[in-house]
């Protein structure tokens, strides 16, 4: 009963429900008075042919009448009589058959379900919450952060203002606030002065209206905003945004990490706690053809294999997993045991001296080519859209990347790498198919938009797909709890964690870690010092720090074993 009449005071707190409702009144009351005209005519018709009715008599063939029924037990004899029949009938017809169907639903049962859905979605948050991540989106981004703060068990609320899709993610389980985003009561009701970060993922334009809107209420809270140039990063923080992170630009800077350069055996993709993680190919290295336990790398530089990507499969470092001519090994160690390894090995010969080749010219193609170029790596970029293509840059090609003769004259027969970079999902599997058909031994690296289509870019051929929603995620996570993620590629991540209860007094080689969850420590953080790579031997103490590498399902059964 409680639920009902909040339900009708939602819908009645809402002008256009109340002109409805006025609409509508209006309407029976037409209707009430047409039968009670009808009404009457039939008496005075009935008494022109000699009968006599009662007034309820008149009222029941009235109705009869006007809905269809017809029980003819009471008829007139007189063609004034059926020509008033004929009439009765034809009006009935329009007004129950049709108006009034159409007219209750449109203007009472419509806006009834909108109020209901409305009132299921909560508009407040309890008074009693705090810490927590305020997200403004709905975008895939911020339904990445939602999934990434559920596993961290981190509290968390999406604003969205639309009903439709705030209900539909609160059935799926996200924890959904309805709101407007330009409205100082959303945020009040968010708790957005309690909150431990707030997010505003829109275009440029609507976050810094949030941001404005915000700083009203709660001119302290930590307020991050996602940008699409340098000019509106600057303008975001005028705006009052504590931090604001090109999200495009990220993910060019991850996907570049990973592009084989030429004259180097290992290529570092990432850096954490003071040590790296490298990437090295086998191919025509005396490495082939061993076993990992056989190759000996720990002894001779320190170097922690983590483990193998085979074509786009990545599989946990075992002692005695093969290494075939196609692996690529995922180092861990310092940058002096890197470098001690690739004076040790020939220089990697799969990458060629020509230039990467990189499909789409927008912000992601763009962020791609400058952290190439920092790095020293030559590069092409294939651009359909003349306004985004440079004039007088030999680097850039104007063209459809689904043509073969721009690819061509792009250097797609010399290149050793390509990068596919559209925000179209559809046409980044499209080109990872066609580039892998036409270069089957080149390196293909491909964006991912929507995190169900990582899959498929991988049976697609690509050999490492990232997404922007997943650096997102990470990159927010490690602001709530610096250090705790680093993304390698969709899917394969480095996380840190305090030493379970379970595995304190416990070695390495007893835990259970690689064998019971595929995750692999990669080193062992204790009184502020990393040890790479870690001591198997050693007793984990109740402080220490792990950092593993795994994949998403990998981190979850760890998680579940040693923390549920």
């Amino acid at each position: 009963m409680k639920f009902i009449f909040s339900q009708m005071a939602f819908f009645l707190a809402q002008q256009s429900n109340r002109r409805n409702i006025r609409f509508m009144l209006r309407f029976a009351l037409f209707v009430i008075v047409l039968v009670l005209v009808y009404s009457v005519l039939f008496h005075m018709i009935m008494e022109t042919e000699g009968q006599k009715f009662s007034p309820l008599t008149g009222l029941y063939w009235t109705l009869t009448v006007m809905s269809t029924l017809g029980f003819g037990d009471i008829t007139f004899q007189s063609d004034l009589g059926k020509m008033f029949s004929v009439l009765v009938l034809m009006s009935g017809i329009l007004l129950f058959m049709l108006l009034l169907p159409f007219t209750f639903i449109r203007f009472v049962y419509s806006p009834w379900l909108e109020a209901q859905s409305k009132a299921l979605t909560p508009r407040e948050l309890p008074k009693d919450m705090d810490k927590h991540v305020l997200i403004v989106g709905s975008d895939n981004t911020a339904l990445s952060i939602a999934e990434r703060c559920r596993q961290y068990d981190v509290p968390y609320a999406l604003l969205i203002p639309d009903s439709a899709l705030a209900l539909e993610l609160y059935d799926k389980g996200y924890k959904v606030l309805l709101g407007d985003l330009d409205a100082r009561s959303s945020y009040e009701a968010a708790r957005a002065d309690k909150a431990a970060l707030i997010l505003a993922l829109h275009d440029d334009l609507k976050n810094t209206n949030i941001a404005a809107t915000l700083r009203e209420l709660a001119p302290n809270a930590p307020l991050l905003a996602s940008a699409s140039s340098e000019a509106s990063a600057d303008i975001l923080r005028l705006a009052g945004c504590t931090y604001v992170y090109r999200f495009s630009q990220l993910l060019g800077e991850g996907l570049a990490r990973r592009v084989f350069s030429a004259g180097q055996e290992s290529n570092i993709i990432g850096r954490f706690e003071g040590f790296c993680i490298a990437e090295s190919a086998a191919h025509s290295s005396p490495l082939v053809g061993k076993k990992l336990r056989e190759t000996d790398l720990r002894d001779r530089f320190g170097l922690n294999v983590t483990g193998i990507w085979q074509g786009n499969q990545y599989m946990p470092a075992r002692p005695e997993t093969v290494i075939d001519e196609g692996a690529v090994l995922l180092l861990a160690g310092t940058a002096d045991m890197l470098e001690r390894y690739d004076r040790a090995f020939t220089s990697h010969s799969g990458a060629a001296l020509s230039p990467a080749l990189i499909l789409g010219g927008g912000r992601v193609g763009t962020a791609v080519a400058a952290t190439l170029e920092k790095r020293g790596i030559p590069f092409r970029i294939v651009e359909q859209k003349p306004p985004l293509v440079p004039m007088d840059d030999g680097r850039y090609v104007l063209g459809n990347a689904a043509d073969i003769n721009t690819l061509r004259a792009a250097g797609i027969d010399a290149t050793g790498t390509v990068v596919v970079t559209t925000h179209n999902d559809d046409l980044n599997i499209y080109l990872t198919i066609y580039c892998r058909k036409l270069r089957p031994d080149i390196q293909i690296i491909s964006r991912s938009s929507m995190e169900r289509n990582v899959a498929s870019l991988y049976g697609a051929g690509a050999n490492l797909v990232m997404s922007q929603a997943g650096m997102s995620a990470n990159a927010v996570i490690n602001l709530l709890m610096p250090g705790r993620v680093f993304m390698l590629t969709e899917g394969l991540n480095i996380f840190r964690v305090t030493v379970p209860a379970k595995l304190v007094g416990v070695t390495l080689l007893d835990s259970g870690i690689r064998h019971d969850t595929d995750c692999n420590v990669v080193a062992v953080r204790s009184n502020g010092a990393s040890t790479v790579p870690p001591d198997p031997r050693k007793p984990l103490q109740e402080h220490d720090e792990l950092i593993l590498i795994g994949t998403s399902e990998a981190e979850k059964v760890f998680m579940d074993k040693f923390y549920r």
